[in-house]
C-alpha cells in the first residue's frame, strides 16, 4: 500500500471516530438536564422532556411516532394495524403466506404477454405447493374451504365462519379425525358454530349443503361434541324467526307477534321436547292469522322446511297456550 493511501485511509479512520464520539457525547447530553445535571425523563402524555430534579422542561412539542388510533384489545390492533391484512382463522396459514391472483394482468391493467403468462402460471404452482408443507395443513386447507362453501350457501355471517375455523382446529390437533371424513368434521363444526353464535340452521338445512348423509352428519356432531366437551345450548326458536319471516315477506307486526306466542308457550313448557324449526314456523303462522296477514300453510312449509302436518299441530298448541294466558 502506497504512502498516499496509508494517510487517506489514516484520516478516514480518525473522522469516523470523531463523528461516533460526538454522537455519543449528544447521545449522553439528551439524557442529562444542561441546568442542573440531573436525569432528564419523557412525558408521552405531555409530549415533554422534563429534568426529574429541577423541573426544567428541556423539551416541549415532541413529535408522537405511534399510532393515531387506540386499541384496547389484541383484536382491534390487529386490525387496525397497517402492516398488513389481520391474522384470521378462515385459512390454514392464518393469510400469513403470499397469494397471487389469478389475473393475468399487470398493475396497471394491461395484458400480459403469452411468456409472462407461463411464467405466472408456474410462480402460482410452486407457491401452492409451497403453502402447504405436510398432510395435516393439507387436511386443514381442504376443510376450511369446505367450511367457507357451505357458509356462503347458508348466508352465515363471518364470526361463525371463525367459530367454525377454530372448532375444526381443534379436532385436528386432538386426533378426532381417524375413521371420520373431512366433510363431516367441517359440516359438524360449521353447525356447532351457529348454534354457538345465535345464528342456528336447522340440520335439514345444513345437509343440503354438505356433501354427507344425514346419519354421518349427526354421528359426527355429538362425537365431536362430546370429545371437544363444547358448550352448544338448545337452540331457541325464536332465532329462526326473523329469518323466516323476511324470506316470506312479511311485516314487523308477525315478527313480534311469533316471539311473543313462543315466549308465553315457553313460560308454559309447551315447546319441551318439541322441534325449534317447527315451533318457529308454527308461530310464524299463528302470528300472521292474528296479523290478519295472507300466507298459507304450504307457504310457510316451502321456506321452512317444514311439514304442513307438524305446523298444524303446533300452532294450534301455540295459540291455546296464548288463551290460557289471557
Amino acid at each position: 500500500m502506497s504512502d498516499t493511501s496509508i494517510r487517506t485511509f489514516t484520516s478516514d479512520r480518525q473522522h469516523t471516530e470523531s463523528t461516533v464520539e460526538e454522537e455519543s457525547e449528544t447521545r449522553t447530553d439528551t439524557t442529562i438536564c444542561p441546568e442542573c445535571g440531573g436525569d432528564l425523563r419523557t412525558d408521552e402524555g405531555h409530549g415533554e422532556t422534563v429534568c426529574s430534579d429541577c423541573g426544567l422542561v428541556v423539551e416541549d412539542d415532541a413529535i408522537d411516532r405511534g399510532p393515531e388510533w387506540r386499541a384496547f384489545n389484541s383484536q382491534e390492533k390487529d386490525q387496525k394495524s397497517r402492516v398488513g391484512a389481520p391474522t384470521t382463522n378462515m385459512m390454514h396459514d392464518k393469510g400469513l403466506s403470499t397469494n397471487i391472483g389469478w389475473q393475468d394482468k399487470d398493475a396497471y391493467g394491461n395484458s400480459l404477454s403469452s411468456r409472462q403468462r407461463q411464467k405466472m402460471q408456474r410462480l402460482r404452482t410452486w407457491n401452492e405447493r409451497f403453502r402447504t408443507r405436510n398432510s395435516k395443513e393439507r387436511n386443514l386447507k381442504q376443510a376450511l374451504g369446505e367450511i367457507e362453501r357451505m357458509s356462503s350457501a347458508l348466508g352465515l355471517p363471518k364470526e361463525v365462519r371463525e367459530t367454525a375455523s377454530v372448532i375444526y382446529r381443534r379436532a385436528l390437533n386432538e386426533d378426532l379425525l381417524p375413521g371420520r371424513s373431512i366433510e363431516g368434521v367441517a359440516t359438524a363444526a360449521l353447525y356447532a358454530a351457529a348454534r354457538q353464535m345465535q345464528t342456528p340452521r336447522s340440520i335439514d338445512e345444513v345437509a343440503t349443503v354438505s356433501r354427507i348423509d344425514d346419519m354421518e352428519f349427526k354421528r359426527t356432531y355429538r362425537y365431536i361434541v362430546r370429545e371437544l366437551k363444547l358448550e352448544v345450548a338448545p337452540a331457541d326458536p325464536a332465532s329462526y324467526v326473523p329469518r323466516f319471516v323476511s324470506e316470506l315477506d312479511l311485516n314487523d307486526e308477525v315478527e313480534r307477534r311469533a316471539r311473543d306466542l313462543l315466549k308465553t308457550a315457553g313460560d308454559k313448557g309447551v315447546t319441551s321436547g318439541k322441534s325449534p324449526v317447527g315451533l318457529a314456523a308454527a308461530a310464524i303462522y299463528a302470528a300472521s292469522l292474528l296479523a290478519n296477514q295472507k300466507v298459507t300453510q304450504s307457504e310457510v312449509s316451502a321456506v321452512t322446511d317444514v311439514s304442513e302436518v307438524t305446523i298444524r299441530n303446533r300452532y294450534q298448541e301455540l295459540l291455546e297456550a296464548a288463551e290460557t294466558v289471557q
